[in-house]
């Protein structure tokens, strides 16, 4: 009996120099990466960096204003998850599955009828061509696998004719998940894999993505994902000198190894710039030295003013010369300093203002077929942490908290004075409006808001930036500026990790737990769930 034939190794993924402008702003410079098959690179930076304008360069899928150069080797088989599913609201879920199961079905069945036609060498290189498909895929086996990971993403539990356009987010994103859990492809590109999922979903993402052979690159906020998964860190805003020292952006290892070495490079990174900053003013100085640092200009007698004079001139001589020496290193130390470094974007708003009183009281509320709840108390200054799986209606509750959904049963009453939220998809109305401009709005009927510098949440190079053309991340800091812009006593938050950078996260725990008004937040973040002091309302699916 043959050997069975083996599946084809994998490409790698190789950018070359790769570089990404728009009309108003350079996004990315320069990106070399090289992801061998079985390495798991995560994308770290501040939002606004470009990682998801990197994986959708690297995937082809850039808008038209884009200009790009640099080179990128991609494999054939690559797939790109961006942060939002694409499939069509009306589409069933049935119907995404199926298309997905459709090339690999296909591919096993051109296996089976090409065989017949060996023999000839075109029959045998269509024959050879259609196995090295079907093996990449493991064609074969893909029922199987659609099957799987229908069932450990919960989707089995889904109606197969129910539209995705009904489902949650979280749900959506589970979808998705199955399709390339089924494909398996060579190359897989993610987006904030881990936005909307619950623990469970995050688990089984966890294990496809340690068992698939091939490229895995990723953009995530999750801190637990890129310790637990990742292999290497690449940070798009690692500095002027990168995160070895040399300018190098590539980091061995997860987050939680990284984040003590990232703060280390800037550490090297301000003390370098002090350092050329001290000797480039000693070089000035030294270009200005005058003679009587040489030589004490005193007066000639009688007797050897032709000595004077001759001394006079090696003096001269040899001012000139340190004076050409100083000026000669001090061009040389301006040529190569390093750039000042920037100050970091840091939140420094307050979240809320204090209270007083049950600022919130629900009893045996209803939104048919989203949410239930018995009982829920909220005392001012009291932080609450909304928890449950997909499809539980943690974002419905903060919805009717707001007032911006409608309770069909049950009694909900709400007694902050001011109440905020920041739902998970902020609403562009005008995509066309600055940054600043669209928070002005915003907030011109409060009485001395902050400004949206003041906050910290938005580099003010960004704030005359089109909203439209923010990126997700950057999208939702100004969701939050608005938010908190009116000090609320109830503050309410939906996923505000999502997107948001890693600096910015951890940043806004230290504000949770310093916040002085009622807080409700619901968040699938494993990390913060994990810091969790406060108190904790588990929902559940109805």
């Amino acid at each position: 009996m043959p050997a069975p034939t083996p599946a084809p190794t994998p490409a790698p993924l190789v950018v070359s120099g790769l570089s990404v402008a728009y009309p108003r702003r350079t996004v990315l410079t320069g990106i070399d990466l090289v992801a061998q098959p079985g390495r798991r690179i995560g994308l770290v930076g501040e939002n606004g960096t470009g990682k998801s304008t990197l994986l959708r360069a690297v995937a082809g899928r850039l808008p038209s204003p884009a200009r790009v150069s640099g080179t990128v080797d991609a494999p054939a088989d690559l797939v790109l998850l961006g942060q939002e599913p694409p499939f069509a609201d009306r589409a069933t879920i049935a119907e995404v599955l199926d298309l997905t199961l459709a090339p690999l079905r296909r591919a096993a069945a051109d296996v089976e009828r090409l065989a017949a036609a060996t023999g000839t060498p075109q029959g045998d290189a269509a024959y050879a061509d259609a196995l090295e498909v079907a093996l990449a895929h493991d064609a074969w086996d893909a029922d199987r696998r659609a099957g799987l990971a229908a069932s450990h993403l919960g989707l089995d539990r889904l109606a197969p004719g129910r539209r995705v356009g009904t489902v949650s987010g979280g749900q959506r994103t589970r979808l998705a998940l199955a399709t390339v859990m089924t494909t398996r492809p060579g190359c897989l590109l993610l987006d904030e894999p881990t936005n909307h999922l619950d623990d469970d979903a995050v688990e089984v993402l966890t294990g496809f993505l340690r068992d698939l052979p091939g490229v895995v690159v990723l953009a995530s906020h999750d801190r637990v994902l890129l310790d637990d998964v990742c292999t290497d860190l690449v940070d798009l805003d690692a500095g002027e000198l990168g995160t070895d020292g040399r300018g190098g952006r590539r980091f061995g290892g997860g987050w939680s190894a990284y984040e003590e070495a990232r703060a280390q490079s800037r550490r090297r990174w301000e003390e370098t710039y002090l350092a050329q900053q001290e000797e480039i003013a000693r070089l000035r100085a030294a270009t200005r030295i005058g003679t009587g640092a040489i030589a004490h200009d005193r007066g000639p007698t009688d007797g050897d003013k032709y000595i004077y004079s001759f001394k006079g001139a090696r003096v001269e001589q040899t001012l000139a010369r340190r004076k050409k020496d100083a000026q000669r290193r001090l061009d040389i130390a301006e040529r190569d300093q390093v750039r000042r470094p920037p100050a970091p974007l840091r939140f420094r708003g307050g979240l809320t203002a204090s209270a007083s009183g049950r600022i919130v009281q629900v009893r045996d509320a209803e939104v048919a077929g989203r949410v239930r709840v018995a009982r829920l108390d909220l005392d001012a200054g009291e932080h609450l942490l909304l928890t449950g799986p997909n499809g539980s209606g943690k974002s419905t509750l903060l919805g009717v908290l707001s007032g911006r959904l409608c309770a069909t049963a049950g009694t909900v009453k709400v007694g902050a004075r001011t109440v905020r939220e920041l739902t998970q998809d902020p609403q562009v109305v005008e995509p066309g409006r600055s940054a600043l401009s669209t928070y002005d709005v915003a907030v011109r009927s409060l009485v001395e808001p902050p400004s949206l510098r003041e906050l910290g949440l938005l580099h003010p190079r960004d704030h005359r930036t089109p909203v439209g053309s923010l990126s997700v991340g950057q999208r939702r800091r100004l969701g939050l500026a608005i938010a908190i812009a009116a000090a609320p006593d109830l503050l309410l938050l939906d996923e505000p990790t999502n997107h948001v950078s890693l600096a910015l996260a951890g940043e806004l725990e230290e504000a949770l737990a310093a916040a002085p008004g009622g807080v409700v937040l619901a968040s699938h973040d494993r990390w913060l769930r994990r810091r969790w002091a406060g108190p904790e309302v588990r929902l559940q699916a109805l």
